[in-house]
């Protein structure tokens, strides 16, 4: 079905930790003739329940753009409602932006599928541009990245700022519960691996984790950042002290990662961590992290 109407709404929120303001629309989407597809290109093939908006929130840490966007997923029943809903916070992986998961995921058709079918509660969705970039010029508009970038690049400025910048953005623009237990984080790859080191850095902020195909390591670009990396096994440790309601890892088994991530699982499973490890047919591809989406999605919140 297309989508005759702009759907899409442009929501800015610079701010500053210290003081968050309050978020306004500011104007409606045209459609853009560039890489980055706006919520109403994104849309033209499925007519969602609910709304997407693209949100503009300032960057606090130095080493990349002074500003990102993001795109938000209100679910349906959101306006003109007063109800507070957790938030699942969804990353993509490599050469793919904050659009990857709609375009080539087609989120939205599936939380809507399960939502209608009670299998999930409704929920914000948010989904953030993970990749790291040098300057607002070198992110241009959410530019797409080939791999080799997305690997090769990644040195912690993104996920370091992630909970002051993408977090406290999101809670102080929408009703959201602003609580661990209605907080999930998840990602394909090295998104994946992105959720993994965020939440194990902050683990009084999520109280869900999903790694779906995820790199365990990946090579760190070395800047005022990456330390953000380091000691990994040991804030993982302070993290299963007060271990999230749900910690799952879904691999394929024909996985060229799955070898990296067996070992990962073992070595949680020594430790004595309480998560739940997944295994599917397929590789690391597109119709398993689907699928394992709307696993994940059955059992948060």
């Amino acid at each position: 079905m297309k989508v005759k109407e702009t759907i899409g709404i442009v929501l800015v929120a610079f701010f500053s930790v210290a003081s968050l303001p309050s978020c306004s629309v500011v104007r409606a989407f045209t459609q853009d003739k560039g890489e980055y597809m706006t919520p109403e290109g994104i849309m033209e093939e499925y007519a969602p329940k609910g709304r997407v908006e693209e949100l503009v929130y300032r960057c606090s840490v130095p080493g990349g753009p002074t500003s990102r966007r993001l795109l938000v997923y209100l679910p349906e029943g959101y306006d003109g409602g007063s109800e507070r809903y957790p938030v699942l916070y969804l990353f993509h992986g490599a050469r793919g932006n904050e659009t990857s998961w709609i375009k080539d995921g087609e989120v939205m058709a599936l939380n809507d599928s399960l939502v209608a079918a009670g299998l999930a509660r409704r929920a914000i969705l948010v989904l953030p541009n993970m990749n790291q970039y040098d300057d607002d010029a070198d992110f241009g508009k959410s530019r797409f990245k080939n791999p080799v970038e997305s690997f090769f690049e990644t040195n912690g400025v993104v996920e370091s700022g992630f909970v002051d910048d993408v977090v406290a953005a999101v809670d102080s623009c929408y009703r959201t519960v602003r609580d661990r237990d209605y907080r999930a984080v998840a990602g394909l790859s090295i998104g994946a691996f992105q959720a993994m080191q965020i939440s194990a850095s902050h683990p009084g902020v999520f109280g869900y984790v999903g790694l779906f195909s995820p790199l365990r390591r990946t090579p760190v670009k070395k800047s005022g950042s990456s330390d953000n990396f380091k000691n990994f096994e040991v804030r993982q440790a302070v993290q299963f002290v007060d271990a999230p309601r749900v910690y799952c890892i879904f691999e394929g088994r024909s996985d060229f990662f799955a070898p990296q991530i067996r070992a990962f699982g073992r070595r949680m499973a020594e430790q004595g961590y309480d998560f739940d490890f997944h295994w599917s047919k397929g590789g690391h591809n597109w119709e398993n992290w689907k699928s394992f989406f709307v696993d994940f999605a059955q059992r948060i919140f």
